[in-house]
């Protein structure tokens, strides 16, 4: 059967994540549900990142097979039609080798923390960002991050459910980017590895912004990266400013 790869931005509001559930929507299901529109019977799509409820993607990568050898543009705008209203968007789609696979094939995820800080509510915003109140400071929270950029133990920054074999994790890149913002701030952190812990980027990101607010140091953070304990981490930011912002694998199976 053909295999194709598919990549997706959704917005995370709607669903319980991107796994399918038996009594919640989710991502996977939205699309599989398309799929059978397409080639009758039940569907299994693969993603490269079980993305969390009121999680978002950018570019979310999934891989699934038909029945039918589709051209991959008709195939996309197929979908897409499918989908409506769901906002989910199928944004490209490739032929796939028959050992491709959207999670096991990996070698590299990003994500983007979108934060507001601003005393007014925000508005278009409102559901893509994670607003506080009060003003941060950028410095504090770069000089942290670069405590938490390379391999270490990541149990204070792990949820305890979580479900991964090891706790040690190669952190590549960590980048916090301050921008303009309509009465206030915004602050873009951008994640690199190959792959991370369950909450291991709102615990950091919650983390972080306690040193922006001055509440912690940087060197509280390296503190609490070094006592290996779930407790010693800072708060966990809520899921709504997190994007799965891409994916990297070996050949772009995008061409």
């Amino acid at each position: 059967m053909p295999r194709y790869a598919l990549q997706i931005e959704y917005d995370g509001t709607p669903f319980a994540g991107w796994q399918r559930q038996a009594d919640q929507p989710s991502v996977q299901a939205a699309l599989e549900a398309a799929l059978a529109r397409l080639d009758p019977g039940p569907h299994g799509v693969a993603a490269a990142g079980r993305t969390d409820s009121g999680v978002h993607a950018l570019a979310q990568v999934a891989h699934c097979e038909l029945a039918r050898d589709w051209e991959p543009f008709r195939l996309m705008e197929a979908l897409n039609h499918h989908l409506k209203p769901a906002p989910v968007a199928v944004m490209r789609a490739a032929r796939a080798a028959e050992d491709f696979h959207a999670r096991f094939s990996a070698i590299e995820r990003r994500y983007l923390f979108r934060l507001v800080s601003r005393r007014a509510p925000v508005t278009h915003d409102r559901g893509r960002v994670w607003q506080v109140r009060n003003a941060l400071a950028p410095e504090p929270m770069r000089e942290a991050a670069r405590h938490l950029v390379g391999r270490h133990d990541f149990t204070t920054f792990r949820a305890t459910l979580c479900q991964a074999k090891s706790p040690v994790k190669t952190l590549d890149a960590l980048e916090i980017e301050a921008l303009a913002y309509p009465g206030g701030q915004e602050f873009r952190f951008r994640l690199r590895a190959r792959s991370f812990l369950h909450n291991q980027v709102r615990s950091v990101v919650g983390t972080l912004e306690r040193v922006g607010a001055g509440a912690w140091t940087p060197e509280d953070v390296r503190a609490a990266l070094m006592a290996r304990d779930r407790a010693a981490c800072g708060p966990v930011c809520p899921p709504q400013g997190l994007y799965l912002a891409g994916v990297g694998y070996p050949e772009d199976p995008f061409g």
